[in-house]
């Protein structure tokens, strides 16, 4: 059962048409691909599902639980998606660097507080309580990073690779029902790359994940995908399996330009 249903979206900037009539679904539970040369249209996909951007046309349907109605998400603004369980990174990190490494993630996990604002204005028991899980949470998710020793570091000062890990922990931090993953390899030398494949396949199993992952690196994309979409001039032109992927003529042709796709 698709957890996402992307049908007929078209976004046009001026005179320029980003997206043309885009159709994919993403089940529940699956880690699939989106591909395509620069400029194709990859993370105008994210803007839209996201509610960055409002689409000229179409509609995306989203239905986290099997027992849920499909909902159009068109026309909510980010925090309300985030909010429903669609969360994202950026292929230009966006940590809050000036904060420390666990204020990060705390302030993610916020947007699911059940206090109100009397509670935290008077410092009510319901106010603290909350505050102890929310801390309790936060440092979990650190350690399952491998961030828990640089939990009182700011952002800012961190590698680039554990940038990248905050930026990903954050968005766990949400509790979403799908990921979506902007160019998480982007930068990394290849070490680096190779323990994020794993990281990534390893949150997809233990937190029952759908992941959309956008990427350049094919080595990545090969490996753990099960399924891949290709995007070229804001078009679907191929969706498949890896090693239908790789062997399909229009994808040599639009994306490499020459007669095989390698992982």
């Amino acid at each position: 059962m698709a957890i996402i249903t992307v049908k007929d979206i078209t976004m046009i900037f001026g005179g320029l048409a980003a997206l043309t009539s885009v159709d994919f679904s993403l089940d529940r539970g699956e880690l699939v691909g989106l591909i395509g040369p620069n400029g194709a249209g990859k993370t105008t996909i994210f803007n839209v599902l996201t509610g960055v951007y409002m689409p000229t046309s179409g509609t995306i349907e989203y239905q986290p639980n099997e027992d849920s109605p499909p909902r159009n998400i068109i026309g909510l603004k980010p925090h309300a998606i985030s909010k429903i369980g669609i969360a994202r990174t950026f292929q230009n990190i966006r940590l809050f660097k000036n904060l420390t490494v666990l204020d990060n993630i705390r302030i993610a996990i916020h947007q699911n507080v059940n206090y109100g604002i009397p509670s935290a204005f008077f410092r009510l028991p319901s106010f603290y309580k909350e505050e102890e899980e929310i801390l309790k949470k936060t440092k979990e998710i650190l350690e399952i990073f491998g961030l828990d020793m640089k939990k009182d570091e700011l952002a800012r000062n961190l590698p680039y690779g554990e940038q990248r890990k905050l930026e990903i922990a954050r968005a766990l931090a949400t509790n979403p029902k799908l990921l979506l993953l902007d160019e998480p390899a982007a930068g990394m030398n290849p070490h680096e790359t190779a323990a994020l494949t794993e990281l990534i396949n390893w949150i997809w199993k233990e937190f029952d994940l759908s992941i959309l992952l956008i990427e350049h690196d094919m080595s990545l994309v090969m490996k753990i995908c099960q399924r891949i979409i290709v995007l070229n001039y804001g078009m679907v032109i191929a969706e498949g399996t890896p090693e239908e992927i790789r062997n399909d003529p229009k994808v040599i042709e639009a994306y490499l330009g020459g007669d095989t796709l390698h992982a």
